[in-house]
């Protein structure tokens, strides 16, 4: 079980067209992660639900995405955390 929230940056990066996010809780909670384009507006969402702590990777799939860099943002409890990533085809 891991000892504190963490969002790890996505593999690969730069990514065409599919990367892997993940991340860590520690404590059984709401667990909300979202796809963000550089005006920030929101373009994909991943998870929204409630989760056992634990680690977990999420496939991200932006073949229906401009290249570009997007913004990724985990938020759980009160932990919020935002990681860059960039795609290119």
């Amino acid at each position: 079980v891991p000892l504190e929230f963490r969002l790890r940056q996505n593999y690969p990066n730069p990514f065409n067209p599919t990367t892997m996010i993940s991340y860590d809780i520690p404590e059984f909670s709401n667990v909300r992660l979202e796809v963000y384009n550089i005006q920030g507006q929101r373009v994909a969402t991943l998870v929204n639900e409630a989760q056992n702590a634990g680690t977990y990777t999420v496939s991200f799939n932006a073949s229906n995405l401009s290249s570009g860099i997007y913004l990724y943002r985990l938020q759980s409890g009160e932990f919020v955390s935002v990681q860059k990533m960039i795609l290119v085809k």
